[in-house]
């Protein structure tokens, strides 16, 4: 019996890994991230599994996530030794039919946990808590970057592209180009050395200009590719 002791720290350390990975998934969709991707994420960075995706590169790219992630691997680190250390003790204390009640013991404590993570209104509210704490942290009164407010991450991006002197733009207003994409914005033009940032529609192209446009890349693809 004596090591169905040792596997309480086991369970609560679970529930508070549990909730950390929760507070860090929040922490990472406060800086502009998607909720499910910064679940994945925040998980990911907790265990230590490292997954290589568009994703991880985009929070290695920004100041604020790389800070909660390298929190989340510290904690991580600790909460896995501790459920390491104190499952391996509850075993290594129990002797014949005690192992058989630990498994249940834990089996059990595991399936609870599982059921907690799944009630909403308790994970929604613990959720709720998170946020309004770490919404006091200076570190989100950061402005969005650039590729969060252009969505870049959702397929859009901008392209740079030369008008030469048979293309069918050439000669046609800006009203009339815009007029004929589909999810593309001409957001301006550079022509020779000068910068022609939302030229009025009226704007006539005109050949060796550089048109650089917004909008979804394949589309973009499809149209200037």
């Amino acid at each position: 019996m004596t090591g169905i002791y040792y596997l309480v720290p086991t369970l609560v350390a679970i529930v508070i890994s549990m909730l950390i990975v929760r507070a860090g998934a929040i922490a990472l969709m406060m800086t502009g991230m998607s909720y499910d991707k910064a679940k994945f994420q925040a998980l990911s960075a907790f265990s230590g599994t490292g997954f290589t995706t568009r994703e991880a590169e985009r929070v290695v790219n920004n100041a604020r996530r790389r800070k909660i992630v390298t929190w989340l691997m510290v904690l991580g680190n600790a909460g896995i030794v501790t459920v390491i250390v104190t499952a391996t003790s509850s075993f290594t204390q129990a002797k014949g039919l005690g192992v058989g009640l630990n498994v249940l013991v834990l089996l059990v404590g595991l399936a609870v946990i599982f059921v907690i993570a799944r009630h909403t209104p308790f994970v929604r509210h613990w959720e709720e808590f998170a946020q309004n704490r770490l919404a006091r942290f200076k570190i989100f009164e950061e402005d969005a970057t650039v590729d969060e407010l252009l969505h870049l991450s959702e397929g859009y991006g901008v392209v740079r592209v030369q008008l030469v002197e048979n293309s069918a733009y050439v000669g046609r207003t800006l009203s009339e180009v815009n007029a004929g994409l589909k999810k593309i914005f001409v957001l301006g033009i550079e022509r020779e050395n000068e910068w022609l940032p939302a030229p009025r529609l009226t704007s006539k192209l005109q050949a060796e200009d550089y048109m650089v446009i917004y909008g979804q890349l394949e589309d973009l693809e499809e149209r200037f590719g």
